[in-house]
């Protein structure tokens, strides 16, 4: 759906919050603290075929910004936010006639959707957790067009939750974490054809990550 007030408090706190919400890949959620728990039900050592993604019952037109509380929970693994999905060439993500997607990351970065990809929690792989970043990526295709640094701890340290927002107006993105920036980048057009604008938010997490999510946020700016 669309919004008409400024801003959308999206609840996750029970299983029927989620009804709206489209899910690709073997995702679990529960609600053990309170916060939404997500989690693979497959085992890491398929691959690709263990991680899933949860779009959000709402899309933006353009400008927006999309505030969350992430909390993890078990590691290796990562956590990324989509924004302004659509299929290539316009319209729905979710039209029927599109190919069907079942969170393997190539079907988002070079199949048949566009979109901005953010990675804020880089932990799956040794040289990921060596050296902690922020990663944008615009599809189609993986281009990697951003890095910033991470402040975000490794699970043995996470004492809370920690706050994210995503800023994206006109063609500009910012990330801060707990107020800290974390990556400002703009899309001038040079990298993966014009830049764009609406589309769908989605939440993506690579096995084994056990993370929470509460807090949800997406206002139109």
């Amino acid at each position: 759906m669309h919004w008409d007030d400024d801003a959308v408090q999206l609840p996750a706190v029970r299983p029927e919050d989620l009804a709206d919400w489209i899910i690709e890949g073997p995702l679990v959620a529960s609600f053990p603290a309170g916060r939404l728990r997500l989690e693979s039900a497959a085992d890491p050592a398929s691959g690709q075929a263990a991680n899933f993604v949860a779009w959000l019952p709402v899309e933006h037109d353009g400008d927006v910004r999309v505030s969350w509380s992430f909390r993890p929970l078990r590691e290796p693994g990562l956590a990324m936010i989509f924004w302004a999905a659509q299929a290539r060439g316009g319209g729905s993500l979710h039209a029927p006639e599109l190919p069907a997607r079942t969170g393997q990351y190539e079907q988002y970065h070079s199949g048949a959707i566009d979109a901005y990809h953010l990675s804020y929690f880089h932990r799956r792989w040794p040289a990921e957790r060596s050296l902690h970043t922020c990663n944008v990526r615009k599809s189609h295709g993986a281009h990697l067009v951003a890095q910033g640094a991470d402040p975000l701890p490794a699970v043995l340290d996470a004492d809370r939750d920690y706050r994210l927002s995503l800023t994206w107006q006109g063609s500009t993105v910012d990330l801060t974490i707990d107020g800290i920036p974390c990556v400002t980048w703009c899309d001038d057009g040079t990298v993966g054809g014009p830049a764009h604008r609406g589309g769908a938010i989605g939440l993506r997490q690579m096995a084994p990550l056990i993370a929470e999510y509460s807090d949800l946020r997406v206002e139109a700016l």
